[in-house]
């Protein structure tokens, strides 16, 4: 991999020539006209040696220096200026700097300051080039979004993952992507380099979930034929994961507080005090506020991992990330299976932006899975979709509906109440139209799939041909007077 080099001058002529330069000297280069763009850079792009200017538009060169070395101590810093700014070069070189350049520069000298501050360095510039791999790599497994939502929490991201311990608390919908943003703040974080461990607290029952956290001593219980070391000891000095924290019983809840509030625990069926240091990222999809009133949820645990909440909104509400998404699955499918698909036409893309996505990201990874899989073509189109997704605004209005019940059940009561009426009918209505959809519209079939009895099914439906009916007659009759009007 190419050294990068960063050099920071507002000069153009100067800006221009060096990175002209630098590329004809077989490095990488990236340029910036201000303080605030270089620290920008230097955060996204780690790079190996910085070019600094002491004269900036909108910071000094010095306030710059201290900021690179206080993020990334490791990089190495060659200060650009002026000849009569020799002694500020100086006090830069105490605070850091690996040497500095007169201007007007003089090439041949510039270039053998680089060589040997790289060389100088050559243990950071091996440490820098893995951080790039590392990051190039996770780059290529998540898709960063573009919609303001999750720009604004890729932001939350890196500010967290730099306070290192704090924990964190992500709710979100099923298949919204709470994993990956759990793995994206270990691996920004200065415990990138230790474990990175994780359980689902919904798959296990109490017991076996309670053994796997705190590990057991030999002879704890039945079973227990030797010591066994758990997650919270495996995972010291890294990060532990706790998804679906919102199923957690009441009494391991109460053990997993003490651990966020000392640091230590005990085995089960142990005696002694075992210390660790280790972050605790949790993910739910439930309400938690909700649970804590309904006394399902500790409210003190529960604002002891919410210290940095982070919601991740659902596909739906983040439609701008829609198209970046399937390109990327599509790119990712491709070479998996070997096939070809280039990109999406106007109509299947329009289907795809509408549906509402009840799965989310994980939904519509399995969607394209299927499609790359199953078909050949350079153009992904309207009837390679499923037929739920071809249906899409009924199935739209079904999603709706269901989550409408959803939330209603998981929450307390509105004061203004509900209709209840309405919502019944809707829901009714829809699961009948879907039956009737998926049986071809054979009323037999339908019937079957609710178990009802066919003369039900023929009611109801009746009922919604008679509702239309007044429906349509009454905006026919509304029209035609505003016409006469």
């Amino acid at each position: 991999m190419k050294p990068v080099v960063l050099l920071v001058d507002d000069e153009d002529t100067i800006r221009l020539f060096l990175e002209k330069t630098l590329r004809d000297e077989g490095y990488e280069a990236l340029t910036a006209a201000t303080g605030s763009e270089g620290l920008e850079l230097t955060g996204s792009e780690l790079p190996d040696l910085i070019l600094l200017d002491l004269k900036l538009p909108d910071m000094n060169g010095l306030e710059v220096l201290q900021r690179v070395k206080e993020s990334v101590p490791e990089v190495c810093v060659i200060m650009l200026t002026a000849f009569g700014d020799i002694e500020t070069a100086v006090t830069a070189m105490k605070r850091g700097a690996f040497d500095f350049v007169s201007k007007p520069v003089n090439l041949e000298q510039l270039l053998i300051t680089i060589e040997k501050g790289l060389e100088s360095q050559k243990l950071n510039r091996e440490l820098f080039q893995l951080r790039r791999r590392l990051k190039f790599d996770f780059d290529s497994n998540y898709v960063p979004g573009e919609s303001p939502l999750m720009k604004e929490i890729y932001d939350i991201v890196k500010r967290v993952a730099e306070s290192d311990t704090t924990t964190v608390l992500i709710q979100g919908e099923s298949g919204t992507g709470k994993e990956m943003i759990a793995n994206m703040i270990h691996k920004y974080s200065p415990r990138h380099d230790k474990p990175f461990l994780e359980i689902n607290c919904a798959s296990l029952p109490e017991e076996l979930l309670e053994s796997e956290l705190f590990g057991h001593e030999k002879g704890a219980f039945t079973d227990a034929k030797s010591q066994k070391i758990g997650l919270l000891e495996l995972a010291n000095k890294g990060t532990l994961f706790l998804d679906e924290i919102g199923e957690m019983s009441l009494t391991i809840q109460v053990k997993l507080l003490r651990v966020l509030e000392k640091m230590t625990f005990r085995r089960v069926g142990g005696t002694k005090d075992i210390k660790v240091s280790v972050r605790i990222i949790s993910a739910t999809n439930r309400d938690l506020a909700a649970a804590v009133q309904e006394r399902n949820f500790r409210e003190d645990l529960y604002y002891r991992l919410k210290v940095i909440p982070i919601h991740i909104p659902p596909l739906r509400e983040r439609k701008e990330d829609i198209y970046l998404l399937v390109k990327h699955f599509l790119s990712q499918f491709n070479s998996q299976f070997n096939k070809n698909f280039q990109d999406v036409e106007d109509g299947a893309y329009e289907l795809i932006l509408n549906y509402p996505w009840p799965g989310n990201i994980r939904e519509l990874k399995n969607v394209l899975e299927r499609i790359v899989l199953l078909e050949d073509d350079a153009m992904l189109r309207r009837d390679h979709l499923p037929a739920t997704i071809r249906e899409g605004e009924a199935a739209g209005r079904e999603v709706s509906s269901i989550r409408s019940l959803e939330m209603i059940l998981s929450r307390p009561f509105p004061e203004e109440g509900i209709l209840f009426e309405d919502l019944v009918k809707t829901i009714e209505r829809e699961l009948i139209a879907k039956a009737m959809r998926e049986a071809g519209q054979n009323q037999s079939k339908a019937a079957r799939f609710l178990k009802l009895n066919r003369d039900k099914l023929r009611y109801r439906l009746k009922g919604y041909e008679t509702e239309t009916a007044t429906e349509t007659a009454t905006e026919t009759a509304t029209e035609t007077e505003t016409e006469t009007e």
